[in-house]
């Protein structure tokens, strides 16, 4: 049985995007991860140790997107799932990776995969 683990809306910045302004300073960056895996033991147990830990998983996407100056979002979320399905637990990600106003009258513009390990 798969279960979800949400971490919506995290905030970030980094270095992204194809267009040389774009490469000079950091910019907003917004994740959103669903992570697949089993909480049934965790729900036994009700120890935080039986579970993947969000916040765990949260520094690491951000470390991910600050020091890793893709030029897509496609290689960007794909950087992130790899870093979520390398977590003990993790059966598969999905990744939605969006660039708030990168785009003239639009909220953000982004990509969201899904990855399964392997």
């Amino acid at each position: 049985m798969m279960d979800k683990i949400i971490i919506k809306d995290l905030s970030t910045r980094g270095i992204i995007g194809v267009n040389p302004e774009e490469r000079l300073q950091p910019q907003e960056i917004l994740i959103n991860i669903i992570l697949y895996t089993s909480t049934l033991r965790t729900c036994e147990s009700d120890d935080i140790q039986d579970t993947v830990s969000y916040s765990v998983i949260a520094k690491k996407a951000r470390a991910c997107v600050e020091t890793s100056q893709r030029f897509t979002v496609e290689a960007l979320a794909e950087d992130i799932a790899k870093v979520c399905l390398g977590e003990k637990g993790v059966q598969k990600v999905q990744v939605r990776v969006e660039k708030p106003g990168a785009v003239r009258f639009t909220r953000s513009v982004g990509v969201e995969i899904q990855r399964k390990k392997k």
